[in-house]
């Protein structure tokens, strides 16, 4: 295959990732926001984050794997990219730092206190990158001040507050609503009653206030920044998914529901990067130049020996993701929860504590 060809190749398979990522860690994101929304008592919230404690860390692995690429396909992009979001892609690394040690530790004490803490953190780490990855992709799609530094390589000369611009602050809206709905819907796919009616009511409400805005953000892009008729196909796509799923939630179908979410994020990533198309970070300044997928790829040799590793391998990766999945795919009941209040690291004062709350809470029931 040609160069030109790979080049395409890559910057496809980039956008089939950021797929992935926004389908499955959407959802995970969504649930960690809604963790003290949803989980009135400490059994729902420890049901929760049962959902996903088998797959929040596999779902993360697509952010990995879609930088890598970027890193090893289009290093100029990656540099270029990494070194003028520097604060809001620190800021969502930190967000995931803390979103991860609060998984692991946010139930190994029985100190309320302690555990409310981490939920803060959940929530936290889950709304900075749910919000931010939109704010970055509306950059990428408007146009950031770029140039070329003569020397094969570009330099990003705008400021964090340029990165605020109204546009990019309705992208980050629209995925922050999105996901917020994609885990409502998990969470009325995967828990029972009546957990699973609440869910499924707010994800009704949620639904149609991210329709509107995803609306809004989708149109404006198509209309101000992509210049191609055929982007119009998956704009369209995703916004009939979106209501083909909140119809399919409000009927108690969140299988469908959450199959057509996840066609509309597909479908919406598609639409982006379809807009984006040569480019890789366009100029704000459209009579300006800016870094296409030309000025940014590796050599042919290196993106030759890419595309047969990732034929190797990413079906053995997909398939034991889809493994786990369907491993974990019975519904988790509150009441199957086995001492929710009890933690690892307990004192014996905190143990007895926890004994008390137990029988307090068995009696009641």
């Amino acid at each position: 295959m040609s160069l030109e060809t790979l080049q395409i190749i890559w910057f496809g398979l980039i956008a089939v990732l950021w797929i992935g990522y926004f389908v499955l860690e959407g959802f995970d994101y969504g649930v960690g926001i809604l963790l003290p929304v949803l989980g009135r008592t400490e059994r729902e919230k420890r049901a929760l984050l049962t959902t996903l404690g088998p797959v929040w860390d596999g779902n993360e692995v697509w952010l990995l794997t879609a930088g890598g690429a970027t890193f090893a396909a289009f290093p100029t992009w990656y540099a270029t990219m990494f070194s003028g979001f520097y604060l809001p892609l620190l800021l969502i690394l930190v967000a995931l730092i803390l979103r991860g040690v609060s998984f692991e530790y946010r139930s190994k004490r029985s100190d309320p206190q302690w555990r409310r803490r981490f939920d803060a953190m959940i929530v936290i780490g889950s709304f900075v990158p749910a919000l931010l990855w939109g704010v970055a992709f509306g950059n990428l799609v408007r146009g950031v001040t770029v140039q070329a530094d003569g020397q094969g390589g570009w330099i990003y000369t705008g400021g964090f507050l340029d990165l605020l611009n109204p546009y990019s602050l309705i992208g980050g809206l629209t995925t922050l609503t999105l996901f917020l709905t994609h885990g409502a819907v998990f969470v009325a796919l995967k828990t029972t009653n009546p957990l699973r009616d609440r869910a499924q009511q707010l994800a009704v409400r949620l639904g149609l206030v991210a329709a509107v805005v995803a609306v809004v953000f989708l149109v404006w892009s198509q209309l101000a920044y992509s210049g191609k008729t055929w982007t119009w196909i998956p704009v369209l796509i995703a916004a009939v998914s979106w209501l083909a799923g909140i119809a399919a939630n409000f009927r108690g179908r969140e299988g469908w529901a959450f199959i057509f979410n996840s066609v509309t994020l597909a479908a919406a990533v598609s639409a982006l990067f379809g807009m984006l198309y040569p480019y890789v970070m366009p100029n704000v300044d459209r009579a300006l130049p800016g870094m296409t997928i030309a000025d940014a790829s590796s050599s042919e040799y290196t993106l030759t020996i890419m595309t047969w590793v990732a034929l190797l391998l990413t079906p053995v990766v997909l398939a034991y993701q889809a493994w786990t999945y369907w491993v974990f795919r019975q519904r988790v009941d509150p009441k199957h929860i086995v001492d929710p209040y009890a933690g690892s690291l307990d004192t014996p004062a905190e143990a007895a504590e926890t004994g008390a709350r137990a029988r307090e809470a068995a009696g009641s029931s």
